[in-house]
């Protein structure tokens, strides 16, 4: 019989024990996400010198070198119709965010060359949006200073590349629809209550659905008579301008008559948001000399390019000196759900006009990401892919993504020639270019389906 081995006698704390193993358990996490983030640093460090990883994270590489002046010459009719849109919006959009609008040319041109390097999709245009703009929004207006707009611009980029690095690009995946079209429809709605005061010409501040109500019936007393019908004015033509792209079946016909009016009738509907803008312009100012002054006018807007510069990390609000973890609290999950309404955006952007090929969301994100971060170096606030844009840019039949180019060049001669014009802009002009493009984006047909299907649910999220 063997001797049994004598056991070496191990002290525990009763009251200790259970703990130490659940601290254990606690710390493998965040271990496990670092380890993690560094196996995909290391693969991606690993594929660089392959010809694969170069065609996947450039995509400029697997087009430029079949690229010839027939398309070039496309690209760039198709950017220049894409800046007759781009700069109007830019300007409008800036507004919703609480921004000068300067500001909106600043955030729409840098993303227009990052994306000819990193864009995998030759439709999608980066550049401001009304969501992004509205999500902005609170942090501009009540520490009434763009630095935090900025910030927000690359610390968003940030959190994006990292998801396309760590290629989470799957998880849009699980987003249904009804919740993504529930939350554009909601953001729409607020959007267009919150450019009420500028079209009746009414004073207030806010920018919240309610309150956009509540001042409005506060202040309609104060409705000023020339805005209103400028606004309006602006919103019907808008409308009417967008049905003519209906009518232009001229444009393929084999007589030269009925195709020149084909075309004429299609630019005039995709160049429709620069025209009003450029007619309302033009009436406010010989108004202006005539001693009228019937609108309330956009105002002085800064001449000149932006400052090139890092983000700032510390800022001025209120006359209190805040650090980059103040503005970092400030911002809270909005860091996060900031990039992922950005995300979502540009993706279902990307898959609307993929015509069923692919889409290679990480690289998406990728070139969204690095689009904000250096877009933050120009003052820019947070951006996204924009639908209606890249619609423009798709039936102008734009062949590669070089066509954003046309379009950067076109917002950087807006800016160091024509700010000074851009004062006589009236703001109920900007307020019904605004409320005409999110009218459509609101998911209406949602609503009786979402009913039939669960009545009771419905009425409880609303």
């Amino acid at each position: 019989m063997e001797p049994t081995k004598e056991q070496p006698h191990v002290t525990r704390d009763p009251d200790l024990s259970g703990r130490g193993t659940f601290q254990n358990q606690e710390k493998s996490f965040p271990a496990k996400a670092a380890d993690t983030v560094t196996s995909c640093i290391q693969t991606e460090v690993a594929e660089m010198c392959t010809k694969e990883f170069l065609h996947r994270r450039f995509p400029i590489t697997t087009w430029l070198p079949q690229y010839n002046f027939s398309a070039f010459i496309q690209d760039m009719l198709a950017g220049l119709t894409v800046a007759l849109t781009l700069i109007p919006q830019s300007m409008a959009y800036a507004e919703v965010a609480g921004l000068q609008p300067q500001y909106g040319l600043y955030s729409s041109f840098m993303s227009c060359f990052v994306y000819i390097l990193l864009g995998s999709c030759k439709d999608i245009t980066i550049g401001p949006t009304a969501i992004m703009g509205i999500m902005t929004n609170p942090f501009v207006v009540q520490n009434d200073n763009p630095d935090f707009a900025v910030l927000l611009c690359f610390l968003m980029g940030c959190v994006i590349v990292l998801v396309g690095l760590l290629r989470l690009g799957f998880l849009v995946e699980f987003i249904s629809f009804p919740v993504t079209a529930g939350f554009i429809s909601a953001a729409s709605i607020t959007i267009g209550s919150s450019q009420l005061k500028s079209l009746l010409g009414i004073k207030g501040s806010g920018n919240d659905f309610l309150d956009s109500w509540e001042n409005l019936f506060k202040n309609i007393q104060d409705t000023r008579p020339g805005d209103v019908t400028l606004g309006v004015c602006t919103i019907i033509l808008l409308l009417i301008g967008r049905k003519m792209k209906d009518f232009t079946g001229g444009r393929r016909s084999s007589s030269a008559v009925r195709r020149f009016l084909g075309n004429t009738i299609w630019i005039i509907s995709i160049s429709r948001n620069s025209i009003v803008v450029i007619i309302s312009m033009i009436l406010a100012y010989v108004l202006q000399t005539k001693g009228y002054e019937p609108f309330k006018l956009t105002g002085e807007v800064a001449d000149g390019l932006p400052p090139f510069g890092p983000p700032p990390f510390s800022t001025v609000s209120h006359n209190e000196t805040l650090n980059f973890e103040d503005m970092a609290r400030i911002y809270g999950t909005s860091l996060l759900s900031v990039p992922f309404i950005s995300i979502l955006e540009t993706i279902a952007i990307a898959k609307s006009f993929s015509k069923g090929k692919a889409v290679d969301a990480s690289q998406e994100m990728f070139a969204l990401g690095l689009s904000n971060i250096l877009g933050s170096f120009v003052r820019s606030f947070p951006t996204a892919g924009s639908f209606s844009r890249t619609a423009v840019n798709n039936a102008s039949g734009v062949k590669t993504p070089l066509g954003g180019l046309m379009t950067g060049v076109m917002v950087l001669m807006a800016l160091g020639l024509l700010t000074s014009t851009f004062a006589y802009i009236p703001k109920a002009t900007l307020a019904g270019v605004i409320i005409s493009a999110v009218v459509f984006m609101v998911e209406y047909e949602m609503i009786p389906l979402l009913w039939r299907t669960k009545s009771r649910q419905t009425l409880f999220r609303c």
